[in-house]
């Protein structure tokens, strides 16, 4: 195991609470087999529900302690913060409007924190989220899981060093069509609160996975967007967000981008895909090919780079976990990004610098999702006039 932090056998697993992942939660279950899967984490309290009841059942069905099972997430921070053996970190695994309000309880009691993306529900929320944890001093994670791919992590290496030459063109897309009918309209909890924007914030499939595909692309070429102009649209009749959204990017240095984000794509599963291509040759990848990276120099053939084949760097071995031909995929890159913050918290709490080389998310990446959210809306609005990311 070459992820920093999971050699050390002698530490011991950091304390992590959760705020959300109740009954029904898909997000909340993700998060603990991905904590699980390297040792460095053991859950020991949560507040799983809104429902008390509902709450208790799902720490009776983890093994956990009743009286560290909380009815509101104020109350477990307060407990928690007190306790000689509290929780060092917390998991936030809740509805996007919940985010900022949970991230603040816990900030003030000196515990990490990992939070599901987006960061919060609306950009203003994120500004002053980002100006608490600077004052707070502690560790904010954000889970875009994505980019702890190994052959994602090996093509961000390969545009650092120059493989694609000066980067012309940008595209990712995340397409899905699990939204294509009402499902809201008939009470399904995922659905629900997806597609409410008191609950989910202004954007719909936009904020979902539209973030994940922008903070990938910003993540694989290093380049920061300063203009968007967006169509956002709403095919399911009824529906209060946005289901479908189309959006050009232009990026610092002069590289344009196009982003394509749907939950109402008829066949599609999780198709997050990301090609990048530059003066001296393309890349791309696939989600539902994650082992997988294709290479295209100028005027040659092109090169298919599998996870710890030959050609994969020490980049994506730092993010392996199997040798080649046995697939890695959702959940292992999930879990990478665990382990690195694992890493990083076991730092900050021994007073020692972070690792030069880590590539965890955290509340800038945050800031910069709400503000591409936020762009796209306003775009929109003005019938996808170009507009300035506000950064």
């Amino acid at each position: 195991m070459t992820i920093g932090g999971r050699g050390d056998e002698a530490a011991r697993p950091l304390r992590l609470g959760m705020v959300g992942g109740g009954p029904g939660a898909f997000i909340g279950a993700v998060h603990r087999m991905a904590a699980r899967l390297d040792g460095q984490f053991a859950l020991v309290a949560g507040c799983f529900s809104a429902d008390p009841a509902r709450g208790r059942e799902t720490g009776a069905a983890l093994g956990l302690d009743p009286a560290r099972v909380y009815p509101d997430f104020a109350a477990m921070a307060r407990a928690e913060g007190r306790r000689p053996d509290g929780i060092q970190v917390v998991a936030i695994v809740t509805p996007n409007h919940l985010h900022a309000p949970v991230v603040r309880a816990f900030l003030g009691r000196g515990i990490d924190i990992i939070c599901d993306k987006p960061l919060t529900a609306t950009l203003a929320q994120a500004r002053r989220l980002a100006a608490s944890a600077g004052r707070a001093g502690v560790l904010v994670v954000l889970t875009h899981n994505y980019s702890a791919h190994p052959m994602v992590r090996h093509a961000r290496a390969m545009v650092a060093a120059g493989a694609l030459g000066a980067i012309r063109l940008v595209q990712a897309e995340y397409a899905q069509d699990w939204l294509a009918e009402p499902l809201e309209a008939g009470g399904h909890k995922q659905a629900l609160w997806r597609t409410d924007p008191a609950q989910a914030g202004s954007g719909g499939a936009l904020g979902d996975i539209g973030t994940h595909a922008f903070h990938l692309a910003g993540f694989v070429t290093g380049l920061a967007a300063e203009a968007l102009a967006a169509d956002l649209h709403r095919f399911v009749p009824g529906r209060r967000l946005d289901d479908n959204a189309h959006v050009m990017l232009r990026y610092a240095g002069g590289a344009k981008g196009m982003l394509w984000a749907s939950q109402v794509a008829t066949g599609c599963q999780n198709a997050l895909r990301l090609r990048v291509y530059g003066t001296a040759g393309g890349l791309e990848w696939d989600q539902e090919a994650p082992d997988r990276l294709w290479f295209a120099p100028r005027a040659a053939p092109r090169q298919l780079i599998t996870r710890a084949g030959p050609g994969a760097g020490p980049e994506a071995a730092r993010a392996s976990r199997l040798p080649a031909g046995h697939p890695e995929g959702y959940l292992e890159a999930f879990a990478t990004l665990y382990a690195e913050a694992a890493t990083a918290i076991r730092a900050r709490r021994a007073g020692l610098p972070s690792d030069p080389a880590s590539a965890l998310p955290g509340i800038a990446e945050g800031v910069a999702g709400l503000a591409f959210v936020d762009a796209c809306v306003r775009s929109s609005a003005r019938g996808g006039a170009w507009v300035r990311l506000q950064p």
